[in-house]
């Protein structure tokens, strides 16, 4: 299997590459967020996620944190949008990647779920070289894929998952690439979310995402120091349909 970058062709993805493009030329981003909505509600301007803002800037200010998660994005989007901009020149300290949920289908088929699995762990392998060629001197923290509940077949997509953090551990050295999984403080044994850790099955919810801020920020204090009193990062950018007349 080659995974191959794949562009959103939807005029509000377009439009949201745009946007993105112009926060990472404003410079001023140490800490560089990657992924697809789960990464995204957390740091977007879109009104509906304000109180998720500001539980962002309670974590991450004066670090200098940058969102550029986009809804619905698969690891080939991702690739695209790296291969086409968003990572050029911005040289963050950090780069924190969470990547591969969209590329899990609802399915029963033991063959189609081997395909994801190959799928997924080829796409971040490609996406982490991507990001070594754009950005060298970056450490990344690859995040295992967090689990999901929101379908009929939760429990096989536990098993894949699993399979999936556990071979994409690997491509890290334990220093410059750092891998870290959150599941056994997000869900049980058998891969079923916590009480109030998401919202839907599948996104996180404020303590969920607390989860994932006191697990990275330990491993943020080591690389950057503790957190100035002033942030530098660019203003969050949001969903650009949210923003058209109605």
């Amino acid at each position: 299997m080659q995974i191959q970058a794949q562009p959103r062709t939807d005029p509000n993805s377009r439009l949201a590459h745009e946007e993105l493009l112009r926060k990472a030329a404003q410079g001023g981003i140490d800490v560089y967020f990657e992924g697809d909505s789960i990464t995204r509600r957390w740091g977007t301007s879109d009104r509906q996620y304000q109180d998720f803002l500001a539980h962002w800037n309670s974590n991450f200010h004066g670090w200098n944190a940058g969102n550029f998660g986009w809804g619905g994005d698969t690891v080939q989007n991702i690739l695209w949008r790296l291969e086409n901009g968003e990572l050029n020149e911005v040289n963050p300290k950090v780069i924190v990647l969470m990547a591969g949920t969209n590329n899990l289908r609802d399915t029963p088929d033991a063959k189609d779920r081997a395909a994801q699995e190959e799928e997924v762990v080829l796409g971040i392998e490609a996406i982490l070289t991507l990001m070594r060629q754009k950005s060298p001197r970056s450490t990344i923290i690859l995040m295992g894929i967090t689990p999901r509940n929101d379908g009929t077949h939760s429990a096989s997509w536990a098993a894949t998952i699993d399979r999936i953090n556990h071979r994409i551990a690997r491509f890290a050295d334990g220093n410059q690439t750092r891998f870290l999984n959150i599941n056994d403080k997000l869900a049980g044994s058998d891969g079923q979310l916590c009480e109030g850790v998401t919202v839907d099955g599948l996104h996180l919810s404020i303590k969920g995402y607390q989860i994932w801020a006191d697990a990275l920020k330990p491993m943020l204090t080591e690389l950057l120091g503790p957190p100035a009193k002033m942030d530098r990062a660019p203003a969050p950018t949001g969903d650009p349909s949210a923003k058209k007349p109605r």
